[in-house]
């Protein structure tokens, strides 16, 4: 029984001493939502969240990896130790908080509905009801579509990533698309694809499924690395590193 609670310490001292100790920071993406993270045409990861997490990771003197996953799975992948960090755009929500933990805020965005010009649509289970509404599996955006409209004859479609969701918006098949609103605005409605295409209605606001905001998810036992991301954090919110990523890809304000 002693060798096992000694045994027992010492790999929660070790534990406790990982993040103190570590070189690398992996971090989970899914880079399907530009402007946050997507893929350039040279096959390199680009985008605020890759910008926001690469500038923590100097500030930590440590070296960020990207692993891509998708976005349903990030969870139990993260449970499941592919990777250190959750840095994609995953909003804060009760149900997720009662799985992992989170940094502080790294941004807060709301989302909107998308639907072709002149459909005259809104965002209510009244406007959508028959109609075909398109969202990113494991998304804050289904669990609202779940929630709120499916109960009322929404026929709500998931799919693995945003850009399968545009896809059938333009080719037909859906008739809305529900996701964020800056990410829609600067990664779908500014582009070719995009041209026919208008925001339906005013932003969502819904704490219980919508979240307060995004922010990093940890495992709940990394302590001490959310110490560590927060600390970087605030540093390069506090001498404008973090403004200077934030007018690379917007201009307005996404923190607050």
């Amino acid at each position: 029984m002693n060798k096992l609670v000694l045994a027992l310490a010492v790999a929660l001292a070790s534990s406790a001493g990982y993040a103190k100790d570590m070189t690398t920071v992996r971090f989970g993406v899914d880079p399907s939502y530009a402007p946050f993270e997507s893929r350039a045409t040279d096959g390199q990861l680009v985008g605020f969240d890759i910008d926001l997490g690469n500038a923590i990771c100097d500030r930590m003197k440590v070296k960020c990896v990207w692993i891509e996953n998708a976005f349903d799975g990030m969870i139990p992948a993260l449970k499941a130790r592919k990777f250190d960090g959750i840095l994609s755009s995953m909003s804060v929500t009760e149900k997720r908080a009662e799985q992992i933990a989170f940094t502080d805020p790294i941004d807060n965005v709301l989302p909107r509905l998308v639907a072709r010009r002149g459909s005259n649509l809104q965002p209510t289970a009244e406007s959508l009801k028959g109609k075909s509404v398109g969202v990113e599996q494991g998304s804050t955006q289904e669990a609202y579509a779940r929630a709120y409209w499916e109960p009322k004859g929404v026929i709500l479609r998931t799919y693995q990533n945003q850009d399968l969701v545009y896809a059938d918006l333009v080719s037909g098949r859906l008739d809305a698309s529900l996701q964020s609103s800056v990410q829609a605005e600067l990664g779908f409605l500014k582009t070719a694809n995009g041209a026919n295409f208008e925001f339906a209605g005013p932003t969502l606001r819904d704490p219980k499924t919508l979240g307060v905001g995004a922010a990093i998810g940890l495992r709940k036992d990394d302590n001490d690395l959310r110490v560590q991301i927060n600390k970087a954090l605030a540093d390069i919110i506090k001498d404008g590193t973090y403004q200077r990523i934030e007018r690379k890809y917007f201009s307005f304000d996404i923190y607050n």
